[in-house]
């Protein structure tokens, strides 16, 4: 395995991060998960070796990488007060979709054991949230973040925005929003699934 962290940044010198609750997005993907928390960071971690891709991997060693990546996500997500995670897309095909629902589930049943509250949002809310539209390419989230939110450095990674777009729908929830979203971004945190918890 070549790396469990494939890329990490701290909050852009002398950035102003608004106080409020500890909110962490999770865009999980064994090969890159994204994650980004209301204190300022970024991460994104997982499999990177591609001449020997996770899923062509002899099952027990297939095994022993997917809990390496899900410990490593694990351990650098915390205790927030709230954790959103990207809603698994049950209509996406493609190589890879056991093994994804594995790190969904186990990711899940992690942050409810440990009594952490967890919101849900589909790929289209997110997109919706970030953009103002419910659909579009991947480089137009990428460069809402880097527009709205600019103290989070994603360095252009679209595993990190998505994961700071989770993470500022979760505050916006909290009703501690990083930034003023006009009504057409915020639709999306009206249709995403909260935890039933108080606000």
């Amino acid at each position: 395995m070549k790396s469990i962290q494939l890329f990490a940044s701290d909050p852009a010198p002398e950035a102003e991060i608004p106080p409020g609750p500890s909110v962490v997005g999770i865009d999980l993907s064994l090969s890159a998960t994204g994650l980004a928390s209301s204190m300022g960071w970024c991460r994104v971690i997982g499999y990177e070796d591609k001449k020997n891709p996770i899923t062509k991997l002899p099952h027990g060693e297939r095994l022993v990488h997917m809990r390496r990546v899900l410990d490593a996500v694990t351990e650098a997500i915390g205790r927030p007060d709230l954790a959103v995670i990207e809603a698994a897309a049950l209509s996406r095909s493609g190589g890879g979709a056991h093994e994804r629902g594995w790190l969904w589930w186990r990711i899940f049943e992690r942050l409810t054991d440990a009594e952490i509250p967890v919101g849900l949002m589909s790929p289209n809310q997110r997109i919706l949230y970030a953009t103002g539209k419910g659909s579009g390419p991947k480089t137009a989230v990428v460069d809402a973040v880097a527009r709205r939110w600019p103290q989070w450095l994603t360095g252009g990674n679209d595993n990190a925005a998505d994961a700071v777009t989770l993470m500022a729908a979760g505050r916006d929830w909290l009703l501690a929003p990083i930034a003023g979203m006009p009504k057409a971004h915020r639709a999306a945190v009206e249709k995403a699934t909260w935890p039933e918890v108080k606000q």
